[in-house]
């Protein structure tokens, strides 16, 4: 049986802190069998492949744990689940794989989308059809009564086919788990609160911690992991408690959040690059700046930096998401922000970072795919890099740095041509930004002010 060998110069394996010189993998059926010194490597045999990675940095395949992967880079939550069909929505996710897999992404969570969709993509690549990152899929984002995901207005409703699964009581909250497990999901996501708040500001939870534990008690006896979704204290406090796998965000958690979350031995992935890119660029953005929503993102981020600075000194483990999947988040380009906002944001050493990118990130992956880390008994997913990431993390957003994409050992050529973002993506039906009123026709200059016009001859 034929192996590939792998000489490195620079080796980091997601394991450790600092990069090893002089090493060397070894891949047999997809799996590392070596990970080592070059010196005390397997020789290569009549028909075994070598590669030499020459002077580029090599290390595990990235991981993103919050990629919306069927969401078409959307404007707003009616792009997301009103224009397109379900199938159309899987088949663009299968088309944006290229566009995560060649930013060095070689595995993605989905946490949360219609049905199928993300399952379908999933199974595609899974059976050898299209190549593509490795993906953690799930279904409809399971909402209560004022959540995230219950975002339209009640006299609408949540379709099938919304994002959003609304789940009242109890027993359907645990009823629809259980389809979702039924139907092959890897994870369920959890929309723990939205914008409800109390007079203090203080977000409200979407469910009791009766609620939360027995949704929590009940994918985990079927074998799944749970994301949720929270903002707030109480949200937080819940969801650790309750012992989900993931707590997306936790911007406004306290100190016995952090305990709980510890005790319980849940991982925070703060996804701060979406807030981010919206504070930077909704500069240029003029809804965004009228509207207030840039100054609510940055209000966020100001407070919640300071509490997951406790938590990651407290030694709260932390895992890398990007939101990929929105207009400001497009997919490809943005992942790997969030591992310099732990660095320059939260004080993550790079070697921390790095790691909670990779080995840290990977435990939200289904168990039969072993990845994160350069490690025997692994999946052979790695990538090479042009520059050390050690260094310098930010080089791991320039997509021409990622000389080398390996899933399973083989270099895989990921196809990303151009689009039509109004042929693929763009389909809301606005027509105009803001009120033309007479007033604002003469601030644009398209109509004489009162003063400019001359006066009535008497």
């Amino acid at each position: 049986m034929s192996r590939i060998h792998v000489n490195c110069k620079t080796l980091f394996t997601g394991l450790e802190d600092d990069a090893r010189s002089d090493q060397a993998l070894v891949i047999e059926n997809g799996v590392f069998s070596y990970v080592g010194p070059q010196s005390s490597a397997p020789r290569p045999e009549l028909g075994d492949e070598v590669v030499d990675a020459g002077d580029h940095f090599v290390m595990p395949g990235l991981v993103d744990v919050h990629t919306h992967l069927v969401f078409g880079n959307a404007k707003s939550e009616e792009d997301v689940d009103l224009f397109v069909s379900p199938e159309f929505r899987a088949l663009r996710g299968l088309f944006f794989t290229q566009h995560v897999l060649a930013a060095g992404y070689t595995s993605v969570v989905v946490p949360g989308d219609a049905g199928q969709c993300s399952v379908s993509v999933r199974n595609a690549i899974n059976a050898g059809m299209f190549k593509g990152p490795r993906i953690a899929a799930s279904s409809n984002v399971i909402a209560n009564r004022q959540s995230l995901n219950d975002w339209f207005p009640s006299w609408v409703g949540t379709p099938d086919y919304f994002t959003g699964r609304l789940c009242e009581t109890r027993d359907e909250q645990v009823a629809e788990i259980r389809r979702q497990a039924k139907d092959g999901v890897d994870l369920i996501k959890i929309s723990m609160d939205g914008a409800h708040m109390r007079e203090n500001g203080e977000h409200i939870a979407a469910f009791t911690q009766e609620e939360t534990s027995a949704m929590v008690a009940e994918a985990h006896r079927l074998g799944k992991k749970i994301a949720v979704h929270a903002y707030g204290r109480e949200a937080v406090m819940y969801a650790a408690k309750a012992g989900v796998d993931v707590i997306f965000h936790a911007f406004f958690l306290d100190d016995a959040c952090i305990d709980a979350i510890l005790q319980s031995g849940s991982h925070i992935a703060p996804t701060l690059t979406m807030l981010a890119n919206n504070v930077e660029f909704a500069e240029t953005y003029e809804a965004s700046t009228k509207s207030g929503y840039r100054a609510m993102q940055q209000r966020v981020i100001d407070i919640g930096c300071r509490n997951l600075r406790k938590a990651r000194e407290a030694g709260v483990p932390f895992m890398t998401g990007s939101d990929a999947g929105f207009a400001i988040t497009p997919y490809g380009e943005w992942h790997a922000r969030e591992i310099e906002i732990l660095v320059e944001w939260l004080g993550f050493s790079p070697a921390q970072a790095l790691r909670a990118a990779t080995s840290v990130s990977a435990k939200m992956m289904p168990a039969t795919q072993k990845v994160g880390a350069l490690e025997v008994g692994r999946r052979a997913d790695f990538i090479f890099v042009e520059g050390s990431p050690l260094q310098n993390v930010s080089i791991l957003q320039e997509r021409e740095k990622i000389r080398g994409v390996f899933l399973g050992g083989v270099r895989v050529q990921a196809q990303v041509p151009g689009y039509d973002p109004n042929r693929v993506s763009d389909f809301n039906t606005v027509k105009w930004s803001e009120l033309h009123t007479r007033k604002r026709a003469v601030e644009m200059g398209k109509r004489p002010s009162s003063i400019d016009l001359p006066k009535a001859s008497l």
